[in-house]
């Protein structure tokens, strides 16, 4: 393996307070929010989708903007990540090239950046204009990663944005089974699946 490939969201930082801002601005409980949020992804459908269920008819995205308008968009910082995250990148980067790549805006690649987390290079669906689970995406990190496909390991919560196609670019896979996707659906076609990033540390490194 030379590199490893880091999934964002339910990887490295927990949703948590990303749910309970939006059920603040929207009038309802957190436990609300996180149980409509729960029950849309376990119906294959968008987490939106939770938002439109509390406020039928909503633009999600205008009310994004208002949000952002009001002082209360993007937040990240060190409370939002997993305990595991910085320990284990840091083994890894002593032994293989350790990349961060998913699904977020424009704002939170700054915000990520500005964590200054053990790896070597950083990119956002919003940076390279295309999002998981496209076959493009996973082509961007096959030539942005150094490694052949089979050398670069992907590793996210969600089977069907993460690992069906990251394997079906030809890359290897591993399967976190972290957040409330990663807990429930299975990944049988992930090469390795793990309960934490310690352990895939230990797998890779051989500790």
């Amino acid at each position: 393996m030379r590199s490893v490939v880091f999934d964002i969201g339910e990887t490295l930082t927990s949703d948590t307070r990303y749910w309970a801002d939006w059920a603040r601005w929207l009038g309802v409980p957190a436990h609300t929010m996180s149980a409509l949020v729960g029950g849309v992804l376990a119906q294959g459908r968008d987490n939106a989708d939770a938002i439109r269920i509390i406020r039928p008819g909503v633009d999600v995205a205008a009310e994004w903007r208002a949000r952002q308008a009001a002082g209360q968009g993007d937040q990240l910082d060190e409370s939002d990540l997993y305990p595991d995250v910085r320990p284990a990148l840091s083994r890894l980067r002593e032994a293989v090239w350790v990349g961060i790549a998913g699904n977020q805006n424009a704002a939170v690649s700054g915000l990520l950046r500005d964590l200054a987390l053990p790896a070597d290079a950083i990119a956002t669906s919003a940076e390279w204009g295309i999002a998981k689970p496209s076959p493009e995406f996973f082509a961007k990190v096959i030539a942005w990663a150094p490694g052949a496909p089979h050398e670069i390991l992907y590793v996210g919560d969600h089977p069907a944005n993460d690992i069906a196609p990251a394997r079906a670019a030809g890359l290897r896979a591993a399967h976190l089974r972290r957040g409330p996707i990663g807990l429930t659906t299975a990944a049988p076609d992930a090469d390795w699946t793990v309960n934490s990033l310690t352990e895939l540390a230990d797998l890779l490194t051989g500790q």
